[in-house]
């Protein structure tokens, strides 16, 4: 009997670390799309990767947009016009989950020359990003980034 108990234990515990695997692998290509989007101005993955809602909010150093068709339309697909380049890095990502609820923290890396007057900027910080699972599949429902001027760690060249 106990040998039945801990197979149907070992079991469910499979199943539900498969089951995050394949949570944390959508997660991660969600983050991918969002970060190509960015450093190309595409709102498309934004469209379809963010749940929209109203009183959706998404903040970035202290400045927010309200809504996604806000974030879409007045700050990420003008930046590819405002911007001769950027570039966005989400690194060290982690990945937590309760339920049809998961959260991600990164650390990000952005670059950028501004078109206008040349002015080029090297930023790091963090990033988090709240997930709800919606029908089987993981949108955003809010983003928080927070950055400043980057700075080379003592052991870095």
């Amino acid at each position: 009997m106990r040998t039945l108990i801990c197979a149907a234990l070992i079991a469910i515990g499979s199943t539900s670390v498969f089951a995050s695997v394949d949570d944390e692998k959508a997660i991660k290509e969600i983050i991918a799309a969002i970060e190509y989007g960015w450093e190309n101005g595409d709102g498309t993955p934004f469209r379809k990767y963010f749940l929209d809602f109203e009183g959706a909010r998404y903040v970035e150093s202290g400045g927010q947009n309200e809504g996604l068709d806000d974030l879409v339309t007045n700050h990420v697909e003008p930046e590819k016009d405002a911007l001769e380049y950027l570039h966005l890095d989400f690194s060290d990502i982690e990945i937590h989950f309760e339920g049809g609820f998961a959260w991600a923290v990164a650390d990000t890396r952005v670059k950028g020359k501004v078109r206008k007057n040349g002015h080029e900027f090297d930023k790091a910080g963090r990033q988090t990003f709240l997930f709800r699972l919606v029908e089987g599949e993981w949108k955003v429902v809010h983003t928080h980034s927070s950055s400043r001027d980057y700075r080379p760690k003592k052991h870095e060249h």
